[in-house]
C-alpha cells in the first residue's frame, strides 16, 4: 500500500498523468481509502483532493457495482474477487447532495509478485451527453414537427410560415383560398387544413371543378332529383351534401362558369343548396376550400370571374410557393420520394449521388413537386447502381438547355406546321391538329408542348367534340 501511494506522490510522470486526463481518476488502497484525486474528479464529484484523501469510495455512493450498490466495505466488493469492473453506467453522489450520471470502470492494480496493491477507478461524467441526447432527441420530435404537416414535407422558411397559416386557419371554419402553380400540393394543403381542424372527424369531399361540364358540375355540387334531366333516373345527394358537416374542396375553382359562380355565392352567402330540379332549399354545415393555379384577381379585372365571389371565396388566402423558391425542400423531397418508391420495387436505392443531386437543385421546376416525384420514379426504372446517378433522370433535368427532339416534319399539316408556342393555339389550329391526327388528343398535346389535360380544356371551351 505505502509502495503505490508513494509512487504516486513522488513520480512527477504518474502525477502528471493524472492531471492530464480528463475523465475523473482516483486510486484506492486495498482497505477501500482513496489516496489520489486527479483534478477531473474534483470536478465531477465536487470534492477536493485534499478533503477526499483518506475517505472511503463509499462516500460517492455509486448506485451500480456487480448489479448492487456500493458495499460498506472494500472486502465486499466484487472488484477484488474479479479484478475489474467493466464500464458500466451508474449515478454517483455530488458533495453538493444532486446524483449525476457516470459511467465507470475499474481496475485491480498488482506488483511484480502478482498481489494487490490498490485498485484505480476511472469515472466519465455523462451528465452534458445525457443532456445533448434529449436536446436532440427534442430537436428530432420539433424537426418531424416542422418538416411534416398533412403529408406537406418541407424545412424552407416559406414553408413555415404556410404551416403556420395552415395551424391557424385550423382554428375557424374561414373560406380558405389555396393560390399556387399546378404541382404545388394544394389539395395536400387542404388536406392539412381538415386533418387538424374540429371538423376532422367529418368527411373531406373533394372536386377538380376543371374536369367537368358546367351541367355535370352542377350535378355533382348539388345533386338533382329523379327527371331532373335525360338520364337522371333517381334522386342523387351531391357533393355539398355528402359534405354536410365536414369540409369541401373545390380545386381549379377559376376553370367555373359565370352560372356556377352564382350558385356557390349563394351557397357561401345562404349555407344552403337546391337539388338541380327541385326547388326545396336544404340547410348544408360545410366549411368550403379553394384552390386555383390562376390569377384570380386578374380575372375579376377582366371580368371572368365575379368579385363578390373572389372576395368572399378569399376571407383567409394561402400561397404555395413554387419549388424553384424552395430548393433548400429539394433534398428533403428527393429522400422521402425515394423511400415511398422503394416500398414498391424489390431492389432498394439507397440515395442520390451528388451530381443528380446538383442536377436537381439547378432545375428550374416548372411542374413543381410532382415533377420531382415523377423525375425519381423515372430514375428508379434506369437506376441499376442502388443509387440514382445523373444518367437516370430525366433529359431535361439532365441538361435544362437541350430542348427535346424535333417534330418530324412528314408529321406535321402544313396548315399548322407555324404554331411554335402552346400561346399561339387557335380553335382553328385545334380542330386542324386534332384531324390530321385522327383525334389523338396526346399526340396533339405533344406536337404544342401541352398537357393531355389542357387540350381537353381547350376543347371543351371552344365547345368542340371529344370524337370526329
Amino acid at each position: 500500500m505505502k509502495d503505490i501511494e508513494f509512487e504516486i506522490q513522488n513520480n512527477e510522470f504518474v502525477k502528471l498523468l493524472l492531471e492530464s486526463i480528463g475523465d475523473g481518476i482516483f486510486v484506492l488502497d486495498t482497505h477501500g481509502r482513496i489516496i489520489a484525486w486527479n483534478p477531473a474528479m474534483e470536478k465531477i464529484a465536487g470534492y477536493s483532493s485534499d478533503e477526499i484523501k483518506g475517505q472511503s469510495c463509499k462516500i460517492l455512493n455509486f448506485n451500480q457495482c456487480f448489479d448492487k450498490k456500493c458495499p460498506t466495505d472494500i472486502r465486499d466488493c466484487g472488484i477484488l474477487t474479479y479484478g475489474k469492473v467493466e464500464p458500466t453506467e451508474c449515478l454517483l453522489s455530488h458533495k453538493k447532495g444532486h446524483v449525476l450520471s457516470v459511467t465507470k470502470n475499474a481496475r485491480v492494480i498488482k506488483n511484480r509478485e502478482n498481489k494487490i496493491i490498490g485498485i484505480v477507478e476511472a469515472v466519465t461524467d455523462l451528465t452534458e451527453l445525457k443532456n445533448a441526447r434529449l436536446k436532440m432527441e427534442e430537436a428530432t420530435r420539433r424537426l418531424g414537427e416542422l418538416n411534416r404537416l398533412g403529408g406537406i414535407i418541407a424545412k424552407s422558411q416559406v414553408m413555415q410560415n404556410v404551416f403556420t397559416f395552415i395551424k391557424a386557419s385550423a382554428a375557424s371554419d374561414a373560406t380558405i383560398l389555396i393560390q399556387g402553380e399546378s404541382g404545388t400540393g394544394k389539395e395536400l394543403v387542404a388536406g392539412a387544413i381538415h386533418s387538424i381542424g374540429e371538423r376532422r372527424d367529418k368527411p373531406l369531399i373533394t372536386i377538380n371543378c376543371s374536369a367537368l361540364s358546367e351541367s355535370l358540375l352542377e350535378s355533382e355540387l348539388f345533386g338533382h332529383v329523379k327527371g331532373a334531366f335525360t338520364g337522371a333516373s333517381r334522386d342523387r345527394v351531391g357533393r355539398f351534401e355528402e359534405a354536410d358537416g365536414g369540409t369541401i374542396f373545390l380545386d381549379e375553382i377559376g376553370e367555373i362558369t359565370p352560372y356556377i359562380q352564382v350558385k356557390l355565392l349563394r351557397v357561401l352567402q345562404q349555407k344552403e343548396i337546391e337539388r338541380v330540379g327541385e326547388s326545396r332549399k336544404r340547410k348544408i354545415d360545410i366549411r368550403i376550400i379553394t384552390a386555383t393555379n390562376k390569377d384570380l384577381k386578374s380575372q375579376v379585372d377582366s371580368g371572368h370571374f365575379r368579385e363578390d365571389l373572389y372576395y368572399r371565396l378569399k376571407v383567409f388566402p394561402i400561397y404555395l410557393p413554387p419549388l424553384r423558391n424552395r430548393k433548400e425542400d429539394i433534398p428533403l423531397l428527393v429522400n422521402h420520394f425515394i423511400k415511398t418508391n422503394n416500398e414498391k420495387v424489390i431492389l432498394k436505392v439507397k440515395g442520390i449521388g451528388k451530381p443528380a443531386l446538383k442536377a436537381f437543385m439547378d432545375y428550374s421546376w416548372p411542374g413543381n413537386i410532382r415533377e420531382l416525384a415523377n423525375a425519381i420514379e423515372h430514375a428508379f426504372v434506369l437506376c441499376t447502381n442502388r443509387q440514382i446517378e445523373i444518367n437516370d433522370l430525366p433529359l431535361e433535368i439532365r441538361d435544362p438547355n437541350m430542348i427535346p427532339g424535333p417534330v418530324e416534319k412528314e408529321k406535321i399539316n402544313p396548315s399548322i406546321k407555324n404554331i411554335q408556342h402552346p400561346h399561339s393555339l387557335t380553335q382553328k389550329k385545334l380542330i386542324d391538329l386534332l384531324r390530321d391526327t385522327d383525334w389523338n388528343k396526346a399526340e396533339v398535346a405533344r406536337r404544342v408542348g401541352l398537357s393531355r389535360a389542357s387540350i381537353w380544356k381547350y376543347m371543351k371551351k371552344w365547345n368542340i367534340p371529344l370524337q370526329p
